[in-house]
């Protein structure tokens, strides 16, 4: 499948010391992929300096700001305003590649070409984490034990779903109702209505991104909070 241009969403709160670093990640897997590609950071609610960084990397990089305090709605809003306010789905939106990540996250250079080369409807990656200091070898240990079990499982993909590093094409999104306004599990939730549409989901293990291990995250349920209910069975937390 050839695609004629690319999306990719952030959402962020409060998240002006990490957005940087995201960003510059994200301009580079733009800079690579072989199609022009709008990036939306969608402020939700912030309160920090976020705002600030708008007009730092680039026309193709658009900041919009919410008051949602839910990172579903969060990840719809930038989709919507690649949708309606820029143009983007002007001509077949099959032709297009939506991908989204998260403000604490860095992509690969080849991030988007990856996804876009899978010839599919979904492309689900992986995380990894390269700094550890808030927590206990032990729950190192523990965490990497039970992530990769799950790589393994699946014989070649993987069972894992991360809001930070999945695409998939724009009119399969918009024909499934798109991200719904959760606080928390809105990627598996957009997974699971893929999964009963019929689309085809392409799990791939090569396709990783490095994220932070921190202890307090923005979703109830997100990965910072996997990350600490791992580290509390040995009391590390």
């Amino acid at each position: 499948m050839t695609f004629d241009s690319a999306v990719v969403v952030i959402p962020a709160h409060d998240e002006a010391e990490k957005l940087p670093r995201c960003l510059k990640a994200v301009v580079t897997a733009a800079a690579c992929a072989p199609v022009p590609v709008l990036t939306v950071v969608v402020l939700d609610s912030c309160t920090d300096e976020s705002a600030s960084l708008a007009g730092h990397f680039g026309d193709g990089v658009h900041f919009v700001e919410v008051e949602a305090k839910n990172v579903g709605a969060s990840r719809a809003a930038g989709f919507a305003y690649a949708r309606t306010v820029c143009g983007v789905a002007s001509g077949d939106e099959s032709r297009i590649w939506y991908a989204t990540t998260d403000a604490d996250s860095q992509v690969d250079a080849d991030w988007l070409v990856r996804q876009m080369d899978a010839d599919t409807d979904m492309v689900l990656g992986v995380v990894r984490v390269t700094n550890w200091r808030h927590f206990s070898a032990s729950s190192v240990r523990r965490y990497l034990a039970a992530y990769r079990a799950k790589l393994r499982r699946s014989g070649g993909g993987h069972d894992h779903v991360h809001g930070a590093n999945m695409g998939f094409r724009a009119d399969a999104y918009w024909k499934t109702g798109g991200f719904a306004t959760l606080v928390s599990d809105e990627d598996v939730n957009l997974v699971r209505r893929f999964e009963q549409c019929g689309h085809r989901i392409h799990r791939d293990v090569g396709l990783s991104v490095v994220t932070s291990a921190r202890r307090e995250g923005r979703a109830p349920r997100g990965f910072a909070s996997h990350l600490k209910s791992v580290s509390q069975r040995d009391g590390a937390a």
